[in-house]
């Protein structure tokens, strides 16, 4: 029989961890939103974390979320995961923001379908910083984040900006997977480093939002400026799919 998971523990230690890893960065601890990641887990779940003061909520799949988030309209609505082109009109009606626009083909494709519904889609830019190929985002390896990658990258934000349908509000990132979480800090230093470029290149922009750490990384992260991290497992338990 699986282990029963204490959620309310769980997120009480979750929260305190956040809370000094953002003092320890002489942050305030309010400013950064936790995104609670519900891959595969039950609404009944989900509505625990809500009774305990939770409201934002991410999913990976859209496939999943059409019948879980009209199960629970209360809660705030990230897509978290790699989103696919024939896949946005679905994701605009139970979305409240996408983080992870990986493309201009994909921004272009939000905007279209956004612009059938009124709606103006807020979101976040997803940057592979660590050049994996099996990671989704616009590319931007660290030998040459300097160089042709990076205005490419330039000349793709500068498009984006253009559709009125979307409101850009920062980036995205996920580090590799690594064996401790100091090992991920380049990385989220690198996407801050990258959002202050952008900010005095693209002032139209706000760049307010950094969503990067997860359950592994997420201290590291908000000491490096993470306005969003995006934890499951830790308040969740491991996943049963």
């Amino acid at each position: 029989m699986p282990e029963e998971i204490d959620i309310a523990a769980n997120l009480e230690r979750v929260r305190e961890r956040m809370a000094d890893a953002a003092r320890r960065a002489d942050r305030n601890p309010e400013e950064i939103t936790l995104v609670a990641v519900t891959k595969a887990i039950e609404p009944a779940m989900v509505k625990q974390a809500i009774a305990l003061g939770l409201r934002d909520f991410g999913e990976n799949r859209v496939q999943e979320a059409e019948w879980k988030i009209p199960l629970l309209p209360e809660a705030t609505w990230h897509m978290i995961g790699h989103l696919q082109r024939n896949k946005v009109k679905k994701a605009l009606l139970i979305f409240d923001m996408i983080h992870s626009v990986d493309s201009l083909r994909l921004a272009q494709e939000i905007d279209r379908r956004a612009s059938r519904i009124g709606a103006r889609v807020p979101v976040l830019l997803e940057v592979n910083l660590s050049g994996e190929a099996t990671k989704y985002g616009f590319r931007m390896a660290p030998r040459v984040t300097r160089g042709e990658e990076k205005e490419t990258f330039f000349s793709y934000v500068e498009e984006i900006l253009r559709l009125y349908h979307l409101e850009v509000r920062g980036l995205m990132t996920m580090a590799p997977l690594v064996a401790h979480p100091e090992e991920a800090r380049p990385y989220f230093q690198r996407l801050r480093g990258l959002r202050e470029e952008l900010r005095e290149r693209f002032p139209q922009a706000s760049w307010e939002e950094l969503s990067m750490g997860m359950t592994d990384d997420f201290e590291v992260a908000i000491e490096e400026g993470a306005t969003m991290v995006r934890i499951g497992r830790a308040i969740f338990g491991e996943r049963r799919e």
